[in-house]
């Protein structure tokens, strides 16, 4: 791999990560059309998300450390008898929420050499159709009308839907944040909520399928020079945090439903010339 590449690499899954457009699936089809599927690849990917992961750091780091406040402020509660969730004020119910939202995510365990299989094979008609779905709840949660609910009123129940929404984004071509922001959009959550609690809802996503991966990365000793995984990790890092920024001003100003149109768009290309390539090695 060059440094080329993993510079184009690390734009990629930086501006792709946040927005709702799937960066594992964009990675996917680039490494597929640039001839890098395989395990290098793969260990690759899991640099280029920790930068992404570092960015969220960068751009949420007041609000992270407000929830770790609270966090220790729920922990104490419960050694002290005063664990009433019913009683708390916004921040410690999005604290608890979100670990509740977090639950789904064991389901990862079992299915993640799947889902490496998917990423890393030579066929991307699996990531058209999953661009297709995640465009198709993009335009149906960019077309909810009242969006009022906040963390204040969040259930159980809705923190457990958007987690297995985000359990599901594993596959290559659905988007995490669109599945999580559209899942919140479409149980009328406010705007600004739905970006802050997905990205959050992320950290502990991205690093875990990170850990899980890491053990294979390092057994089949196909990893990059050191040089390259850390330009990669800044470049993925330093376009991660603009995409951020980007991500929140589209939202709020009413312009998600256009990558509904992108993200089908360009599902129906993968699909096609997916099908395409197999008649032709077939033939």
């Amino acid at each position: 791999m060059t440094l080329f590449e993993v510079i184009l690499q690390g734009i990629l899954q930086g501006f792709t990560e946040f927005l709702p457009v799937s960066s594992s699936g964009h990675l996917s089809l680039f490494q597929y059309f640039f001839g890098l599927s395989g395990e290098e690849a793969l260990s690759f990917s899991i640099v280029l998300h920790l930068g992404t992961l570092f960015a969220v750091f960068i751009a949420f780091g007041g609000e992270i450390i407000r929830m770790i406040k609270d966090f220790f402020g729920i922990v104490a509660d419960i050694f002290t008898g005063k664990f009433k969730p019913s009683f708390y004020d916004e921040g410690k119910k999005a604290v608890l929420m979100t670990f509740v939202a977090l639950l789904p995510l064991v389901l990862i365990v079992f299915i993640k050499d799947a889902v490496s299989a998917f990423s890393t094979d030579e066929d991307i008609v699996v990531e058209g159709i999953c661009f297709i779905i995640t465009g198709i709840m993009i335009f149906f949660a960019s077309k909810r009308k009242r969006n009022d609910r906040t963390a204040k009123n969040m259930t159980v129940r809705d923190s457990l839907i958007i987690g297995a929404a985000q359990t599901v984004a594993v596959m290559p071509g659905i988007s995490r944040s669109g599945a999580t922001v559209s899942t919140g959009l479409m149980l009328g959550f406010e705007r600004e909520f739905c970006i802050s609690f997905s990205f959050i809802l992320g950290i502990p996503a991205i690093l875990g399928s990170a850990v899980l991966e890491i053990p294979d990365a390092v057994a089949s000793g196909d990893i990059l020079p050191f040089r390259l995984l850390a330009v990669g990790f800044l470049t993925s890092a330093f376009f991660g945090f603009l995409s951020i920024k980007l991500v929140k001003w589209l939202i709020t100003t009413n312009r998600y439903v256009y990558f509904s149109y992108y993200t089908v768009a360009l599902g129906v290309f993968a699909v096609i010339f997916g099908i395409i390539n197999k008649i032709n090695v077939g033939v």
